[in-house]
């Protein structure tokens, strides 16, 4: 695994999204009450963006901007149809300098 550096702690308050580039992926980085989650940034549905569309920082879900579908940001897993594959999610945390990582295969 290698770490990708979103930015400093304070950086990300909840309530808030960044996008970061991992190599080829897109990963949004969203902060739920305080809760760090990472999903890829592309629809199971069509590949299409999926972290421009809204989410919900109570429910913790994304909504796709196409076509509707709502993910779970902790599983990836797709909450409405049409889309039904999971999205990857990928492990966050936090350094002792303060800095929250994201942790993506090789």
């Amino acid at each position: 695994m290698s770490e990708v550096e979103v930015g400093p702690l304070e950086e990300l308050p909840p309530g808030a999204m960044k996008l970061v580039e991992a190599g080829l992926v897109t990963i949004g980085v969203y902060n739920c009450g305080g809760r760090l989650l990472a999903i890829e940034d592309r629809c199971s549905h069509d590949d299409g963006p999926l972290c421009e569309g809204d989410w919900d920082a109570e429910a913790c879900m994304v909504v796709c901007p196409r076509h509707g579908s709502r993910f779970d940001l902790e599983s990836g897993i797709p909450m409405s149809l049409p889309a039904f594959q999971a999205v990857p999610t990928y492990p966050v945390s936090i350094r002792e300098d303060g800095l929250v990582v994201v942790e993506v295969p090789d």
